[in-house]
């Protein structure tokens, strides 16, 4: 395989998990009795330009398909997160009646419907029927196709060029990295401006977050890979926030190449920070794989220590980081009999690979397990304050990622 940006050899594996299914493959009972797609989950690392990309077996239309499962507005964390960006940037880029905002991967309209309310004319773009059905029906307009050169071509010929595109944990899905970045140039008015948020590679070694690895996540960036990509498409990385957000995001603004702005300092200072933290550095990349199996030891024997004490344990939040940790451990419902999820689109499914059923919240009021196991780490506030009638009954609240903790 060579690397999916600058074509060189990839020789060199940063994380090997085995094979799993698609993270996001829910399956229906008629599903168990029938044979189950897996997938390898390998990622490399590129010694040229750094940029970590699973290896390259799984396609896109066979991952986000039209029943795809996750609805961004289920998590309050992360609704309250969009509107707060919008506040923001439209204060901003003072945006306004004449402006044109385009969101890529905008699924149920989370985003996009803060600025329907503004009055600032937008649209979505989102692939996946389930979900942009949903922003239709709040009266956003929705191209449902995967984006690219060939759209931003169709966009830029209807006079449909933004003066702000968006994409919120997208860049990292997306297969030809080259085509897509592409074609954000063509779809951006000259002058505009592009926000890209994505979790940051530091972020992932510095607190063992392998189990954000998944068939869905083609690439896992950096702020010099992502400067490298933008560069080669005559755009460029203008400034740059840490975020908090999926345990440690960046958020990118990027510009046309020939942009008057000047960069922020921030930009020259995240590039030394992943410098000084060997990013540029094979050896940081290659110990990576025995953090990954220290988690998921530990996490095993909790699972089996509990069982042999008769004590209970029920899982919260059937993400796909979720599925990661379950497939590559090996976890059953013999260890985790089943997971509630606040998503009315997955409950009564089973996850992908571990067949582990997922149930309503409610559930928890009526099995009353002894320890709950928090599958989505970074919302782990959130699902503690909706839950918090667990400790009711004794029960705690336990996260496995970066390292098990017990609450």
């Amino acid at each position: 395989m060579n690397c999916r940006h600058c074509d060189n050899t990839l020789e060199h594996v940063f994380l090997n998990l085995g094979f799993a299914p698609p993270s996001n493959a829910y399956l229906n009972a008629a599903d168990l009795q029938a044979p189950e797609k897996y997938f390898p989950l390998k990622l490399f690392v590129c010694d040229q330009c750094w940029l970590v990309q699973t290896e390259d077996y799984s396609i896109s239309e066979e991952l986000f398909t039209k029943d795809y499962a996750y609805f961004s507005s289920t998590s309050t964390t992360w609704l309250e997160h969009a509107k707060s960006y919008v506040d923001t940037i439209t204060a901003r880029l003072g945006l306004g009646a004449d402006s044109f905002v385009i969101e890529v991967a905008s699924n149920d309209g989370y985003l996009l419907k803060n600025f329907v309310v503004r009055g600032v004319p937008c649209l979505g773009i989102e692939p996946t029927e389930s979900t942009a059905a949903v922003a239709e029906a709040t009266g956003i307009p929705v191209e449902r196709e995967f984006f690219g050169q060939d759209l931003a071509i169709k966009l830029a010929q209807s006079d449909r060029c933004a003066d702000l595109i968006i994409g919120n944990n997208v860049y990292a899905h997306v297969p030809n990295i080259n085509d897509f970045t592409a074609g954000m140039q063509t779809a951006l008015k000259p002058g505009g401006t592009i926000t890209l948020e994505f979790p940051h590679l530091l972020s992932l070694i510095r607190l063992n977050q392998f189990d954000t690895a998944y068939h869905e996540h083609y690439s896992y960036l950096s702020l010099q890979s992502v400067k490298a990509i933008f560069a080669r498409a005559k755009l460029r990385v203008c400034d740059v926030e840490k975020l908090t957000t999926h345990g440690g995001s960046l958020r990118i603004y990027g510009c046309h190449s020939n942009d008057v702005r000047v960069d922020s300092p921030a930009v020259a200072r995240l590039l030394a920070e992943e410098v000084a933290a060997g990013l540029q550095r094979l050896e940081t990349y290659k110990c990576f794989q025995q953090e990954a199996d220290n988690v998921k030891n530990r996490l095993l024997s909790f699972l089996v220590e509990a069982k042999l004490a008769g004590k209970s344990v029920a899982a919260y939040g059937a993400a796909a980081k979720g599925n990661t940790l379950m497939n590559y451990a090996g976890v059953k419902p013999d260890l985790l009999p089943f997971v509630c999820d606040a998503a009315t689109s997955k409950q009564g499914k089973f996850m992908p690979g571990s067949h582990i059923p997922i149930l309503a919240p409610t559930e928890l009021r009526k099995h009353k397990p002894d320890f709950v196991l928090i599958l989505p780490w970074n919302i782990t506030a959130e699902v503690i304050t909706s839950n918090e009638f667990v400790r009711a009954w004794g029960g705690k609240f336990v996260v496995a990622v970066p390292t098990l903790q017990i609450f």
